[in-house]
């Protein structure tokens, strides 16, 4: 089965993926704690989110996944960039969705809430490699 799965991706997309968990499990620990201990709501919460683990992806993807030795302050821009608008898109679309998809299961908003920050997630995450590898890392 692993080597099914090795076959079918490349090597950047592997170690995309080992960054993607990483950094989703800090970042889904910030984002879980600031909504449930420190009941900061939907958007900050899943601002944490991004926030920590945008500054660990950055590093890791810039030098492990795309092996980037650009030392430019547009790169770092870029990224930034393709955060806020990966996020802004995600989150906007994700909850709507799920209330939608949920309508007819009675949920309370915090479940409701939290499960479309994990759906958001899931849609970061591809626009988030799309958008690393063509506008952030882009090789010319």
């Amino acid at each position: 089965m692993i080597e099914k799965i090795r076959k079918m991706l490349s090597l950047e997309q592997t170690r995309f993926i080992i960054v993607g968990v990483m950094n989703t499990i800090i970042g889904t620990a910030a984002m879980l704690i600031a909504y449930n201990i420190f009941h900061l709501g939907y958007w900050i919460s899943s601002a944490m989110d991004y926030i920590i683990g945008s500054i660990f992806s950055y590093f890791a993807n810039k030098y492990f996944t795309f092996k980037s030795e650009k030392k430019s302050m547009s790169e770092i821009v870029r990224f930034v960039i393709n955060i806020v608008v990966c996020y802004f898109i995600s989150y906007s679309v994700a909850k709507p969705v799920m209330e939608m998809v949920l309508k007819d299961i009675n949920l309370s908003v915090s479940i409701l809430e939290q499960l479309s920050m994990f759906f958001g997630m899931g849609i970061f995450m591809v626009l988030n490699y799309f958008g690393q590898k063509f506008f952030v890392f882009r090789k010319k």
